[in-house]
């Protein structure tokens, strides 16, 4: 681009723009004073037999306004670039233009920053204008896995009910965020045979009372003091500090029915949830916390 700005591309845009801008002033003049002589007021050109064209001079209107865009266009080309390398009086680029919009938006920024700093989360959360950059900031790094109303999907937690595997309180969502989780629900199927894999799975589910009691989930119940007390718990209600989901709920992760029940245990669950301290700082982890607590707070 800054070889079409060199000479000789310099002038011949120069002379090319400047030519066109004064031909059209010269045939607006020109026009405007010539006319075709006859004696009847017309031009001698007929049409359709009867059609005549009158030889009337343009409205001055018409006229008054065509010499102004001429004006316009000569104010613009000396007041912006336009004529080749020439920059304009006011020496205006794009770049100097977005580079002024930047910082207003920077500056505006921080003052806004340093406003909310001073603000606790369970505040930011009932102020509307903080709350609309919270959800843009979810909308950014959230939408893609929890969905645009935050109501997850499978293996994608709801983040709008009151059930947190590792907690709902304002430093566990932060902390969470901050620092991510992850899920280490191990695979069984080494350990157990289809049998035995199929009553866990059956009284796994009669824990939310999605099974009936039955020979076979007395046999699962074994099972699950084996392999699954440690983290769920005696009762199966999970553990927070561990990040095991209560069974007794019938809220499911990965799907309540037999056969994700079955998937689950035979070969574990490892779902991730990625830290964001690495590309968000303090502020927006902040204000993502105060945005989630918002949506909690509808749902309360």
């Amino acid at each position: 681009m800054s070889d079409l700005l060199s000479s000789p591309w310099h002038w011949f845009i120069l002379i090319v723009s400047l030519v066109n801008i004064f031909a059209c002033w010269w045939l607006l003049n020109w026009s405007a004073k010539t006319k075709v002589h006859s004696d009847d007021g017309t031009t001698g050109h007929v049409w359709d037999e009867d059609l005549q064209e009158l030889n009337n001079p343009l409205p001055r209107w018409w006229l008054i306004l065509f010499h102004l865009t001429i004006g316009f266009a000569l104010l613009y080309l000396f007041l912006y670039p336009g004529l080749g390398n020439y920059k304009g009086s006011l020496n205006w680029t794009q770049e100097s233009q977005l580079e002024e919009a930047m910082q207003a938006s920077s500056v505006r920024s921080t003052e806004l920053q340093e406003f909310w700093k001073s603000m606790d989360i369970e505040t930011l959360a009932t102020n509307a204008t903080a709350m609309q950059t919270g959800e843009r900031l979810y909308s950014h790094y959230c939408a893609m896995c929890h969905g645009a109303d935050a109501r997850g999907a499978t293996g994608y937690p709801n983040l709008t009910d009151k059930v947190w595997l590792w907690g709902k309180d304002l430093k566990s969502i932060e902390h969470t965020i901050r620092e991510g989780r992850q899920a280490a629900m191990p695979a069984w199927d080494s350990q157990l045979n289809e049998q035995e894999l199929n009553s866990l799975a059956i009284y796994v589910q009669s824990l939310s009372n999605r099974a009936p009691e039955s020979e076979i989930t007395a046999q699962g119940e074994i099972q699950y003091k084996k392999y699954c007390i440690a983290c769920h718990g005696v009762e199966g209600k999970g553990m927070q500090a561990l990040g095991s989901p209560d069974l007794t709920n019938d809220i499911w992760l990965y799907g309540g029915d037999l056969d994700a029940i079955s998937h689950s245990i035979k070969y574990g669950r490892n779902g991730v949830m990625p830290p964001q301290q690495g590309l968000m700082n303090e502020y927006e982890i902040k204000l993502l916390t105060a945005y989630i607590r918002s949506m909690q707070l509808e749902q309360e």
